[in-house]
C-alpha cells in the first residue's frame, strides 16, 4: 500500500486557511451565485472542504490534486458558488505546475488555454451577449494565470538551480585542479632534490664504507677527502634548493639550471668519486653544430646523465661506463651504458626513485625512455658500446624531442 508523505507545513495552512475562509463566507451568506442554483444551502461546503484536502496534496501528488480539484470546481458552479474554493483550485493550478513532472509543467498551461477558449465560446453562444466574454476573463483569471506564474517560478528555480550546480562543478573542477598542481609540485621537487643530491650521497656511502672496511690509512684519508667534497657540495645544493623554497619574490634571482656545458665537470666528478670501485668513465659528444638545444630539453638530458653515473656508483661492477650524446634534425639522444652485474666493494643502497625521475622528465617532454640490460655484442634487441662482445651492460637510452612540434614548450 503506498502511503502519502506527511503534508508541508505551508500545505496545511493553505487548507487550514482556505476551509475557514469557506466556513466564514456561507456562514457571512456570501456567495459567487444567485440562490436559483440546483444545490443551495449548506452544498457549497463540499467543494470547499474537497478542494481544501487537495491542498493537503499539492506537493506530493500534484496531478491527483488538481483533477479533484477540478472535478470540485464544476461542483460548485452547481452551487451558490464560494470565492474560497476558487482561490484555492488557483493555488493547486500553480502548484501543479511548479511541483509536477515536466511533461505536465508544459501540457498544463496548455490545456488550461485551451479550457478558455471553450469556456469563453460556450458561454457567448449560450447568453448570446457579449457578458460571456467576462466568463471566459474569469477563466482565464483562474486558469492561465496561476499557469503561467508556475511556470515563470519554475524556469526561476530551474535556473537557480542549474547555476547553484555549474558553481559547485567549477569549485570541485578548481580543486581537483588544485591537488594536481601540488601533486605535480612535489613531484617536481622531488625529482630536483633526488638528482641533485643523490650523487653527492651516494659518493659518501661508498666512499664511508670503505673507508670502515679497509684498514689503511692512506685510502681511509682519500675516502674522507672524497667525503668532505661531495658533503660540502650536497650542503650547497640543498641550501640552494631550501633557498628557492624560501623566496618571497626579492631580488634574488635561482641559480641556472643545469646545461650540457657542465658535462665535463660532471664526469670529472664521478671519476672521482669512482676510481676506488675501478669504474672508468667516457663521454662522446657527437652532437655537432646546430641551434641551440631548448632549455627544458637540456635539463633533462643533464638529468638523464647525472642520474644514471650516479646509479653506476651505486651498482656497477668494475668496468667502463660510456656517455653518448648524439643529436638529429628531430631529436636528442641520451645513451648511457655501465657494467650489470654483482661485483666487489661497497654499494650503495637504492629506491628505484632515480629511474622513476628519469622517465617522468622524459614523458613531460613527449620523448622516448627505456633502461634496462643488454649485451655488449647487441642482443636483447640493442647495441652496447665500452664492453666485452656478450658482456652483460645496462644502458640507459632516452630521446627527446628539439624540433618546434616535438613537445619542448
Amino acid at each position: 500500500m503506498t502511503v502519502l508523505p506527511r503534508p508541508h507545513r505551508e500545505d496545511v495552512l493553505i487548507a487550514a486557511a482556505g476551509l475557514l475562509g469557506g466556513v466564514l463566507l456561507w456562514a457571512l451568506g456570501l456567495h459567487t451565485q444567485g440562490s436559483d442554483r440546483g444545490l443551495s444551502g449548506s452544498w457549497v461546503l463540499l467543494p470547499v472542504a474537497a478542494v481544501s484536502l487537495m491542498e493537503l496534496v499539492r506537493r506530493s501528488a500534484p496531478r491527483t490534486a488538481l483533477l479533484v480539484a477540478t472535478l470540485a470546481l464544476v461542483l460548485d458552479f452547481f452551487t451558490l458558488g464560494s470565492v474560497a474554493t476558487i482561490a484555492m483550485f488557483t493555488d493547486i493550478v500553480y502548484a501543479a505546475v511548479l511541483y509536477g513532472s515536466p511533461s505536465a509543467a508544459r501540457r498544463i498551461p496548455w490545456g488550461t488555454a485551451l479550457t478558455t477558449v471553450v469556456v469563453t465560446v460556450a458561454a457567448v453562444s449560450w447568453l448570446r451577449s457579449p457578458e460571456g466574454l467576462l466568463l471566459g476573463v474569469v477563466a482565464a483569471a483562474i486558469t492561465i494565470a496561476p499557469a503561467t506564474t508556475g511556470v515563470l517560478v519554475r524556469n526561476h528555480r530551474d535556473a537557480a538551480e542549474a547555476a547553484h550546480l555549474r558553481a559547485e562543478q567549477t569549485a570541485l573542477l578548481a580543486e581537483m585542479d588544485r591537488t594536481q598542481a601540488v601533486m605535480a609540485e612535489r613531484a617536481r621537487m622531488a625529482r630536483e632534490l633526488h638528482d641533485m643530491v643523490a650523487n653527492h650521497l651516494s659518493a659518501i656511502a661508498i666512499h664511508s664504507t670503505a673507508a670502515l672496511s679497509l684498514d689503511d690509512a692512506r685510502t681511509s684519508k682519500d675516502a674522507l677527502a672524497v667525503i668532505r667534497e661531495n658533503s660540502v657540495a650536497g650542503l650547497s645544493e640543498m641550501r640552494r634548493l631550501i633557498g628557492l623554497l624560501r623566496d618571497t619574490g626579492d631580488d634574488r634571482r635561482p641559480a641556472p639550471a643545469p646545461t650540457l656545458g657542465a658535462l665535463d665537470s660532471l664526469m670529472e666528478q664521478a671519476r672521482t668519486n669512482g676510481a676506488s670501485s675501478g669504474l672508468t668513465f667516457t663521454l662522446q659528444d657527437r652532437r655537432g653544430e646546430g641551434p641551440a638545444l631548448p632549455a627544458p630539453v637540456e635539463m633533462a638530458a643533464y638529468r638523464i646523465v647525472q642520474e644514471s653515473l650516479t646509479n653506476a656508483l651505486k651498482h656497477a661492477p668494475r668496468g667502463p661506463v660510456t656517455v653518448l650524446l648524439e643529436r638529429t634534425r628531430r631529436t636528442l639522444r641520451v645513451d648511457v651504458v655501465s657494467p650489470y652485474g654483482d661485483g666487489p666493494g661497497p654499494r650503495a643502497p637504492g629506491s628505484g626513485a632515480g629511474l622513476v625521475g628519469m622517465r617522468e622528465r622524459v614523458a613531460l617532454l613527449d620523448g622516448a625512455f627505456e633502461a634496462g640490460p643488454v649485451t655488449a655484442d647487441g642482443a636483447d634487441g640493442a647495441s652496447a658500446t665500452g664492453g666485452a662482445n656478450g658482456t652483460k651492460m645496462w644502458r640507459v637510452r632516452a630521446e627527446l624531442p628539439v624540433d618546434e612540434g616535438g613537445g619542448t614548450a
